[in-house]
């Protein structure tokens, strides 16, 4: 995945690996001009048969993310669970990591997406809710 492509100008490298790996690699401005191209880079890649094992988005290069970049990658989350495979964002820049935490949605990117939602839990029924928390005793 070597690249010769400035990191102020948006750029994709895909690759998939012998383990069934799915990489996107992310350079540049997530943005208004740019989302529907990770979009559909990761959709091309679900779409594969069979699937990949994980899908792993690579954001050392990544030097802004708006809240179309984060749409998208919200978008790349639902595709990979639809498609039963993991996502994992590394090497998350910090100006990443903040929108993230700022957003609530880091919890969607620990690589959790492709978990089926139909497994069984600790009671043994798929899909069941977790049980509720204690009350708070003060």
């Amino acid at each position: 995945m070597s690249s010769a492509f400035d990191d102020s100008v948006f750029h994709l490298d895909t690759a998939l690996d012998a383990t069934g790996d799915a990489y996107i690699r992310i350079t540049g401005d997530l943005d208004w001009d740019s989302a529907d191209e990770l979009t559909e880079a990761a959709r091309a890649l679900l779409r594969a048969d069979p699937a990949p094992r994980r899908l792993r988005l690579d954001c050392a290069r990544l030097t802004l993310c708006d809240s179309l970049g984060l749409a998208s990658l919200l978008m790349v989350h639902r595709a990979s669970g639809e498609a039963g495979t993991p996502l994992h964002l590394d090497n998350r820049p910090e100006v990443l990591r903040r929108l993230l935490d700022l957003t609530g949605t880091a919890e969607f990117f620990d690589g959790s997406a492709g978990r089926a939602a139909d497994a069984p839990d600790a009671s043994g029924e798929a899909g069941a809710a977790p049980p509720p928390a204690p009350p708070r005793r003060t």
